[in-house]
């Protein structure tokens, strides 16, 4: 597949190899269960396509199932590796610092069975696998890229009613690998800020390359937009009429699928012949603390009086997907915090407008009142109120479904990639210059000796 990435020569050192970091989720995991979401999507779309161009990936990962070989060829030139740390099975994403200098030992004993200088940058994603770089960075003597994805001081800042705030821990984490990092790559500049602002970040060593959706897979229906819609939802046992309100992702606090829940019943009330035209989809899995009470939603919407209006749906793959954005009137992302929002990028790439919670990446990823509407806070009465007036003005729904094909279309993981490498040739440069100059200086003290 041609990646629009080319290989380009010239002074700055092209990575041949690079070991990508991912301790507490799989690439090889479904999005939307457990702890697999954005990141996984991430990981996957930018390693495929750094292999395209030429650029060998490893990504090590922790192994939760003794069913998966060591390693695995996810893609040619993309090798999942399996480090086992701490037992298969049954260890939450919080009790997994405990199991890092396992899993380091485990990929620094990976790098140590090839000859030396086998990889020439290491790229690790969320603050436990930035710790594991850190270490393996000094081991190594290769440049370190990290990327948060989220960030702690952030979610505590913008917690939702009853969730656990992050621990101290992971803000001292987080620091340290904010300042042990030689470039850090942020998703919006609105994260730039928040690396620079609340984590004392050096503002040259933060990057701004935004996340990507393939276009190729997520983009609107060939035909009749309403025959299509039709044909989407009898495929996913949706009703064929009416409207379709979709929100997807993990069932945790965090995402804030209980807002939408409560914004139908607060539709209901004001507008009950509309509210009963409307079907909520909510499609995913409990994850986080969303596992401390994993029917806790379906429990919601029957104590408001709504739960004939809202079907719960696993996790979908493959075209299954596209189909299921495409099946929607409105996708709706009332996410507390979001670092960018794939999911409203993958809405609006098929043609779907976008409701979403006016935070983090999400003003980035929606453009208000072009692409979909933007909503300040997290009141259902303001959700209700957004939704009510968008459902029944087709006109404006047509309108903002156009221009969710045309935001969404100046973003794509080609864009992203050849970003990264443009951040990748500089920090490897960067970090030879350096290492060159501290050699010419010890050399200087040791002749004048």
């Amino acid at each position: 597949m041609h990646t629009g990435v080319g290989r380009q020569r010239g002074a700055r050192p092209w990575p041949r190899r690079i070991a990508t970091i991912s301790v507490h989720t799989s690439p090889l995991h479904q999005p939307g269960t457990g702890d697999a979401g954005g990141m996984n999507v991430y990981i996957v779309e930018v390693a495929r396509r750094l292999a395209a161009a030429g650029v060998e990936v490893d990504i090590f990962t922790r192994a939760t199932s003794g069913d998966l070989p060591p390693v695995v060829e996810m893609a040619p030139g993309v090798h999942v590796r399996h480090v086992t740390s701490g037992p298969l099975e049954g260890l939450t994403k919080e009790e997994l610092p405990g199991q890092l200098c396992a899993f380091t030992a485990g990929v620094l004993r990976a790098e140590a069975a090839h000859p030396p200088g086998w990889y020439d940058l290491i790229h690790s994603h969320y603050w436990l696998s930035g710790q594991v770089g850190w270490l393996a960075k000094e081991r190594w003597g290769v440049p370190l890229v990290h990327t948060a994805h989220t960030l702690a001081k952030v979610k505590n800042a913008q917690l939702a009613a009853g969730d656990r705030p992050e621990p101290k821990a992971r803000v001292i984490g987080e620091e340290q690998v904010v300042a042990e990092a030689d470039r850090l790559v942020a998703n919006t500049r609105v994260e730039a800020r928040d690396l620079i602002d609340r984590y004392d970040a050096v503002p040259a060593w933060v990057t701004v390359v935004e996340p990507g959706v393939d276009l190729d897979r997520f983009r609107p229906a060939a035909g009749d937009p309403v025959l299509a819609r039709r044909a989407a939802r009898r495929r996913l046992g949706l009703p064929v009429e009416g409207y379709v309100v979709a929100f997807v992702g993990r069932i945790q606090p965090l995402k804030a699928p209980d807002v939408l829940v409560r914004a139908i019943a607060a539709l209901r009330a004001r507008d009950p012949f509309l509210a009963d035209q409307v079907t909520v989809a909510i499609v995913g899995g409990p994850s986080g603390s969303g596992l401390d009470r994993p029917t806790s939603l379906i429990e919601l919407a029957g104590t408001l009086g709504v739960a004939d209006r809202v079907r719960f749906l696993p996790p979908r793959t493959g075209d299954d997907l596209p189909a299921l954005y495409r099946a929607a009137d409105l996708v709706a992302v009332p996410s507390y915090n979001e670092s960018f929002g794939l999911v409203a990028l993958e809405a609006q790439a098929c043609g779907t407008p976008v409701v979403a919670a006016a935070v983090g990446g999400l003003v980035t990823a929606v453009r208000d009142q072009v692409s979909g509407v933007l909503v300040d806070g997290h009141d259902p009465t303001a959700w209700a109120g957004a939704i009510g007036q968008l459902l029944p003005d087709r006109p404006r729904l047509a309108a903002l479904a156009r221009g969710a094909v045309r935001h969404a279309a100046h973003f794509s993981w080609d864009r992203t990639v050849h970003g990264l490498l443009a951040v990748y040739r500089e920090t490897i440069a960067d970090y030879r210059d350096r290492l060159t100059s501290e050699l010419a200086a010890d050399g200087a003290v040791l002749s004048c000796g």
